[in-house]
């Protein structure tokens, strides 16, 4: 599942929101509202085992990330910054004095919890944030186009994008609960699918696709809160159409697109 690697560069990337210190402070700063899901931007769509992000000011004396390769487990320290969430150390994936890439821990129960960060012992602000069961999300890899790859690993692109009928493979994070269940900080060594797959529904142009189109949806083994569906678009798919996942009556945000000739 190497190919999910260049996907995971966009988490060290992001437009820093609105976060307020004290004038002349050095200690972290930022608000609830800062806090969101890495794949919408919104505070909004957090959930277990999703992967957050950070935005403010005074997060980190330098920027540090993680090493090439795949993921056994994720730090909880990165340039000596923590991130703890409801109590408990969060799993890290990039840290920056403006941005915090992290793991929602995945036993997390839903509802409203404490997070903080601390650099080098000097904590920041505990605010409250909400975890909802899911808070699903799709990862762009520019303003409104989905990140997804072809079936033999190159990215799908406006100047290599998909075709009717082709099987391709999408990335999200906040999906929920997965078989076997997640383990905090640390990735699934094989594939793990959704344990409500029979309430996931992936949307093409507002219409749902058939269950048998749908051949996989779950974690991306080796990468700890990467979610994944593996489907095939409809022979008669129009181009650029625009794809949303589900789940009940949960949905990823509109009007993001998939490159499709």
């Amino acid at each position: 599942m190497h190919r999910a690697l260049p996907l995971l560069a966009t988490l060290a990337c992001g437009l820093p929101l609105c976060a307020q210190g004290s004038p002349g402070s050095t200690s972290p700063a930022y608000t609830a509202a800062s806090i969101v899901n890495s794949a919408t931007s919104t505070p909004g769509a957090l959930a277990p085992n999703a992967i957050g992000s950070i935005y403010g000011t005074n997060l980190s004396f330098d920027t540090a990330g993680l090493p090439g390769g795949t993921i056994d487990t994720l730090p909880d320290e990165l340039a000596g910054v923590h991130v703890f969430v409801g109590g408990t150390t969060a799993g890290l994936y990039y840290v920056s004095p403006q941005q915090i890439n992290f793991l929602i821990p995945a036993n997390l129960r839903p509802g409203t919890t404490d997070c903080f960060v601390t650099l080098d012992g000097t904590a920041g602000p505990q605010v409250s944030i909400t975890v909802a069961t899911v808070g699903l999300g799709l990862f762009q890899f520019q303003p409104g186009l989905i990140s997804a790859i072809h079936a033999n690993g190159s990215a799908i692109t406006t100047s290599h994008p998909a075709q009717p009928g082709e099987t391709v493979l999408i990335y999200g994070t906040g999906w929920g609960q997965t078989t076997p269940p997640a383990v905090n900080g640390q990735a699934s060594a094989v594939p793990a699918p959704l344990a409500d797959l029979k309430d996931f529904k992936v949307l093409v142009n507002g219409a749902p696709l058939p269950a048998a189109s749908v051949l996989y949806a779950g974690l991306v083994p080796q990468w700890p809160g990467l979610y994944q569906v593996k489907l095939q678009l409809p022979k008669s798919v129009t181009a650029n159409p625009e794809i949303r996942i589900a789940i009940g009556d949960q949905s990823s945000p509109a009007g993001l697109k998939l490159p499709v000739q």
